[in-house]
């Protein structure tokens, strides 16, 4: 399992909360990058269920943004499912 991922995911959404105009919703990614970092250093890494909590959370972030900002949260939210295809279980 490749915590790199999560890592990446968490770098990508911090960069995107930073363009993001609607204050609850930029708030909402930096609080979202802020778990993926607190996960990728964790000494177990996060479950499925964890995963499928931050991956609707991005879903709902892709939909409040545009451009730019989307094309960069979907990039998070793609390592995000790298890492989750690692995870066993489910």
């Amino acid at each position: 399992m490749s915590r790199e991922d999560l890592t990446r995911a968490a770098d990508l959404l911090r960069e995107a909360s930073a363009g993001i105009v609607n204050e609850a919703v930029a708030e909402r990614a930096a609080g979202t990058a802020g778990r993926l970092e607190r996960v990728a250093d964790a000494d177990r890494g996060p479950d499925h269920g964890q995963l499928a909590r931050i991956e609707n959370t991005l879903r709902e972030i892709e939909a409040e943004t545009d451009g730019e900002t989307t094309r960069t949260v979907v990039e998070a939210h793609e390592h995000l499912s790298a890492y989750r295809a690692t995870v066993e279980g489910v």
